[in-house]
C-alpha cells in the first residue's frame, strides 16, 4: 500500500532513491575501446592495445592497473575477437530481431559478456554485472538492460551446449558447421580445408590452432647476438629454444619483449619462427658463383631482412632492402640499425625496380597478401577480409614475383613467400608465373629446413599453425636457369 504514495513525489521532482552513478571498470572499458577501434577504424589490436594498456597504467597507477589487469585486457579483447563469429551465433539465438539491427557498440559489449561466460573462468554472476555495469557507462541505462536480458539467457547454458544449438549438424553442411563451431568465415573454412587436402581431423585442428594465443617468438639476429647468448639473457626459466630455427627464442606465457635488453637495442627482435625459417632457408639455398649481392623486394617492416642482413654480413654479402612505403622503410631502416655488414634501405615499388636485371644473387619477394596464415595474431582480418581481396592481390603477387626473377641473375635464387595458405596465393602464383618464365624451375625447399616434419611432397613447402606452432607461411624457391 505504501508503493503508491512512494512514486507520486518523485514524479512531481521531490527527492526519491538516488540515482548510482555507474562505476567504470577500467580494465573493461580499455577492452571496449580497443573493440570498438577495430571496428571502426580497421585498426589491428596488437597495435591498438599496447599504447591503450601504457595509457591506463600511467592513469590509474600500478598499483590499481597491475599485470593481472593488462592480461585480463588482453584475454577479453583477442578472445572476443577470435570467437566472434560462435558468439554472434549465440546472441543472434536469444534477441528477437535480426543480429544486423543491433547496434556495433552494443554488440562488442554482448560479445565480451559471452567470452566471459562462456570462454573464461570469471563467476557467471561476475559477468553479468561487470557487463551490464559497463553497458551503463558507455551505453546508457536502456541498453544495459537489454544487455542484462541477453547475458542472463546466455548464461543459462555452457559453450558446448550452445553450440550444439546453433551449429549446423555436421553431416548436413560440414563447412557451415566448422564455421560457426570454430569460428571463421565459410569461405575461409573452405580455403583452409582445399590447401589442407586432407579430412576433418585435419580442418579441426588448423582451425582450433587458429584460436589458440601464440607464444612470443624471439629472434637472435644474425651478427648481433645468438640464441644462447639471448636464453642467457632472458633467463631458463622464462624462455626456451625455439623448436625449429636455430635462431629462436620462446618466451614463456607473459614475457614482455619490450623488458628485454636486446630486444630495446635492436639486436634481437620478435618474429615468428615460420619467417625466420624463410629467410634462412633462401640464405642457404646453394647457387653457383658470386654470392655477393642479396635483395628483398617487399622488406616491410624489417623482421626478414634484418635476418637477411646479418646473415649476409657474415658472408661478406651487401642486402639491398626495399619497400614501396616510405613509413614501412623507416621501419626497415630501425629494424637493420647496427647491422654488422654493409646494406641500403629505399623506398621503392618492386613491381617497378630502380635497380638494373640480373643484378642479385639471391632475392626474396614476401608479397602482401590475406594474412590468412596469421589468423592467430590478427584474429580480426578473418572478419575483416573478403573472397574478393584474392583478386585485388593477385596482379600484384605476380607482378612482384616476375620482377624477382628479372631481377636475379641466372644461377641465382628467388624466394616467394606468403603469410597466406591460400591456393591462389600460393602455388597457383608460382605456377602461372613459370609458365610464363621458361628461364626458371622450381627446387625442393624441404632439405633447407632441417628437421621440420610434415612438409608434404615439395618442393614448395607450406607450414601451419597446428603442425608447426608457426604462422601458416609459404616459400617457393625458384633458381633462373637462362
Amino acid at each position: 500500500m505504501n508503493d503508491q504514495p512512494a512514486r507520486r513525489p518523485q514524479k512531481q521532482g521531490k527527492p526519491g532513491k538516488p540515482h548510482r552513478r555507474p562505476k567504470k571498470d577500467p580494465v573493461r572499458f580499455l577492452a571496449f575501446e580497443a573493440l570498438r577501434a577495430v571496428d571502426e577504424r580497421d585498426a589491428y589490436a596488437n597495435l591498438v592495445l599496447p599504447p591503450l594498456l601504457r595509457k591506463a597504467r600511467e592513469k590509474e597507477g600500478p598499483d590499481k592497473f597491475d599485470a593481472r589487469d593488462a592480461a585480463l585486457a588482453t584475454e577479453l579483447v583477442y578472445g572476443t575477437l577470435r570467437r566472434q563469429g560462435t558468439y554472434d551465433a549465440i546472441v543472434a539465438a536469444c534477441i528477437d530481431r535480426p543480429l544486423r539491427e543491433v547496434d556495433p557498440p552494443v554488440l562488442d559489449v554482448l560479445n565480451m559478456g559471452v567470452h566471459q561466460l562462456l570462454g573464461t573462468r570469471i563467476p557467471t554472476h561476475a559477468a553479468v554485472s561487470a557487463s551490464v555495469e559497463l553497458a551503463r557507462v558507455v551505453l546508457g541505462d536502456g541498453r544495459a538492460k537489454f544487455v542484462n536480458a541477453v547475458l542472463r539467457k546466455v548464461a543459462a547454458d555452457d559453450l558446448d551446449g550452445w553450440v550444439e544449438k546453433v551449429a549446423p549438424p555436421y553431416d548436413e553442411d560440414a563447412e557451415d558447421h566448422l564455421a560457426v563451431v570454430h569460428s571463421h568465415p565459410r569461405w575461409v573454412v573452405s580455403a583452409l580445408w582445399d590447401a589442407l587436402g586432407g579430412g576433418r581431423a585435419g580442418i579441426e585442428d588448423l582451425l582450433e590452432a587458429d584460436n589458440e594465443r601464440p607464444e612470443v617468438t624471439l629472434v637472435a639476429r644474425p651478427g648481433r647476438t645468438t640464441a644462447d647468448e639471448l636464453l642467457d639473457t632472458v633467463g631458463e626459466e622464462s624462455a626456451l629454444p625455439g623448436r625449429w630455427s636455430p635462431y629462436a627464442v620462446r618466451l614463456s606465457e607473459g614475457g614482455e619483449p619490450g623488458s628485454i635488453e636486446a630486444v630495446r637495442e635492436g639486436r634481437a627482435g620478435v618474429q615468428d619462427e615460420g619467417s625466420q625459417l624463410v629467410a634462412v632457408a633462401l640464405a642457404n639455398a646453394p647457387i653457383e658463383g658470386r654470392d655477393e649481392k642479396w635483395l628483398d623486394g617487399c622488406a616491410g617492416p624489417g623482421g626478414k631482412a634484418a635476418m637477411l642482413a646479418g646473415l649476409a654480413a657474415g658472408r661478406g654479402a651487401a642486402l639491398l632492402a626495399a619497400e614501396k612505403q616510405p613509413h614501412r622503410a623507416r621501419l626497415v631502416a630501425q629494424a637493420l640499425r647496427g647491422n654488422p655488414g654493409p646494406y641500403e634501405v629505399i623506398a621503392a615499388d618492386g613491381t617497378r625496380p630502380p635497380w638494373q636485371p640480373g643484378t642479385f644473387d639471391r632475392v626474396l619477394m614476401d608479397v602482401p597478401c590475406t594474412g590468412l596464415g596469421a589468423l592467430r595474431r590478427r584474429p580480426e582480418a578473418r572478419w575483416r577480409r573478403r573472397p574478393e581481396d584474392l583478386e585485388g592481390f593477385a596482379p600484384l603477387q605476380r607482378g612482384l614475383l616476375r620482377t624477382a626473377l628479372e631481377s636475379v641473375r641466372v644461377g641465382g635464387v628467388v624466394g616467394y613467400a606468403t603469410c597466406s595458405p591460400h591456393l591462389a596465393e600460393t602455388r597457383a602464383v608460382v605456377d602461372d608465373v613459370l609458365k610464363q618464365h621458361a628461364g626458371a624451375e622450381l627446387i625442393d625447399a624441404r632439405p633447407l629446413l632441417p628437421g621440420v616434419p610434415a612438409l608434404g611432397d615439395g618442393p614448395d613447402v607450406q607450414l601451419w599453425p597446428h603442425l608447426h606452432g608457426t604462422d601458416a607461411m609459404y616459400l617457393a624457391l625458384i633458381r633462373r636457369t637462362a
